[in-house]
């Protein structure tokens, strides 16, 4: 029996040490590419083409959202509009004052979910209101550097859906040479992991269905 080459087994080692490094700066390359993709494809604030559908949603996390959400509704662009991801202890009245007037369109035609907790939460919560409706086809109103998660979602639990995004860039975001700014960086690359997951999760599970 003989016992490992000592020579061979060192020159192992420094082969693959050294493969290491140029391995991980390539995988950090690749990765920074795809950010910078992700960032410059974000949808510009309003809507390309047609605005007009069955309904209208939108995602909790700003009042610019609702604002947004409430003109494209007074505008006749939806029948009714979704806001999805209400916190539980927020009135109708409580939104009703953020938007900052008097609505009688929020009266007749807002419904409020309340059961949503994250953007899937979003997504399957939606999907059933539009069953309910009979809607096909949707305005997905959301902040432009999460359009691409929520679509993602929303495709994968409405895949026979017309969606329309319609994005909204918050006050507090500077786009503009973003990765000068440590906040915004931060608030992208955050996002951009999630899409990252959110669409391997999605992959995963097609891929289930199809071998099912």
């Amino acid at each position: 029996m003989t016992g490992d080459d000592p020579e061979r087994s060192g020159s192992a080692r420094r082969f693959a040490n050294r493969m290491v490094g140029p391995g991980a700066a390539l995988l950090v390359l690749i990765w920074v590419v795809g950010l910078v993709g992700f960032v410059t494809t974000l949808p510009q604030p309003g809507a390309s083409g047609s605005i007009e559908a069955d309904g209208i949603v939108a995602l909790t996390g700003g009042a610019d959202r609702l604002l947004v959400a409430m003109d494209l509704l007074n505008d006749n662009s939806g029948n009714r509009l979704l806001i999805s991801g209400v916190h539980t202890d927020t009135t109708r009245d409580d939104l009703k004052d953020r938007i900052g007037q008097p609505q009688d369109r929020f009266d007749c035609c807002v419904d409020l979910d309340r059961n949503a907790r994250n953007t899937i939460g979003n997504a399957v919560h939606t999907a059933i209101w539009a069953e309910g409706h009979g809607y096909r086809s949707l305005i997905v109103v959301t902040a432009s550097y999460h359009m691409p998660r929520s679509l993602l979602e929303f495709h994968h639990q409405m895949p026979g859906h017309r969606l329309v995004p319609y994005a909204v860039v918050p006050n507090h975001i500077e786009m503009e040479r973003w990765w000068t700014r440590p906040e915004t960086v931060r608030l992208l690359v955050s996002e951009y992991l999630k899409y990252q997951v959110s669409w391997l999760r999605i992959s995963i599970s097609n891929m289930a269905g199809q071998l099912a």
